[in-house]
């Protein structure tokens, strides 16, 4: 069993292999991210990536899954307050042999909690040529060898760690939506609302069955003895349904101009997002609403016709608490 002393700075362990099929990649991109390059084939082809490949979502979710395999399920893990940054660096494509190369960066103690520890890793998940397809950086929260129980203390806790990490995220305002889809008609500062999406017992086991297997998240009976009381979404699952949001959006987006007789712009693939927090657990039967703020951009000095549009991205429940906050971006067309 791993306790926070058992994960000191320089420790590297492998996990894997994980092979990822078509059929895999197909299922999380129908449910999550039904961008064309991600669900169909043909459509690929034409796509800014040319052939089929996962979402990074998906990439994110399978690299859970080998940590959880790994190590996670036999530690002390409380959870992560969320994630510094990742990168995805090359496409995840059917057939692909994945294996996570961790390593421990830095270790310390809470303050506040001497028998909470954090641990800081560093992830490179790479495939069968031994090519690195994404890293990560993030915290873990682990008890250490002699901590108390922390049943129910998720939200507070939580909070708390999220807050006490670099990239802390401030409240912002909303200003008012502008629905302008190429990348000039973009104007800093507005945001959109993609839509809410309420988590079910059902749904949240299912996923992390599959990608985050902690007990918090799979056994309603043995979360209310965890630090979060209560069966919670894996924050894997709760980025994932951002992107569902996110895609039905410009779905949306998309009939409305096709319906004017317009042609929507394409958005491109994601090259990584920063300061992801996971700021309160997301129990079942709470109500997530999604919202995305435009806060720079930048024509592509690589891809003649795209432009790079950076945007701040947020969760907030049904009682008005923020669950959720990550910086990202995306390739995104020009007129």
């Amino acid at each position: 069993m791993y306790t926070f002393e058992d994960l000191p700075p320089g420790l590297t362990q492998t996990y894997g292999p994980l092979h990822v099929s078509k059929d895999d990649i197909l299922s999380f991109a129908r449910e999550y991210d039904a961008q064309p390059f991600h669900v169909d084939e043909v459509a690929a082809k034409d796509s800014f990536i040319g052939t089929l490949i996962a979402s990074g979502w998906h990439s994110c979710s399978l690299n859970m899954r080998l940590l959880a395999e790994g190590m996670i399920l036999n530690s002390t893990s409380m959870g992560s307050p969320g994630i510094e940054e990742v990168k995805w660096l090359k496409p995840v494509r059917p057939g692909d042999t994945l294996r996570s190369h961790m390593k421990v960066l830095e270790s310390r103690l809470s303050k506040s909690r001497p028998s909470l520890g954090l641990v800081r890793f560093h992830f490179d998940l790479a495939n069968q040529a031994d090519e690195t397809v994404m890293t990560q950086t993030n915290w873990v929260m682990f008890a250490t060898k002699d901590a108390e129980p922390f049943a129910g203390e998720g939200r507070s806790v939580l909070a708390a760690v999220a807050d006490s990490l670099p990239g802390a995220h401030p409240k912002r305002e909303f200003p008012p939506v502008s629905a302008n889809p190429y990348f000039e008609d973009l104007v800093i500062g507005e945001t959109d609302e993609l839509g809410s999406y309420t988590f079910t017992a059902e749904e949240i086991v299912r996923f992390a069955k599959q990608f985050d297997p902690q007990r918090f998240h799979v056994d309603p009976e043995a979360a209310r003895t965890s630090l979060f009381g209560a069966l919670c979404a894996s924050g894997w699952h709760t980025a994932s349904v951002w992107m569902k949001q996110m895609v039905a959006h410009r779905d949306r987006i998309r009939a409305y101009a096709l319906a004017r007789g317009e042609r929507p712009a394409r958005l491109g693939p994601s090259p990584g997002f920063t300061n992801m927090k996971w700021l309160k657990p997301v129990y079942a039967g709470d109500t997530i609403t999604y919202r995305t703020t435009v806060t720079s951009k930048r024509p592509s000095a690589s891809r003649p016709g795209w432009g790079l549009v950076f945007h701040h991205n947020t969760g907030t429940n049904q009682h008005g608490e923020e669950v959720f906050a990550f910086d990202g971006m995306v390739f995104w067309e020009r007129r």
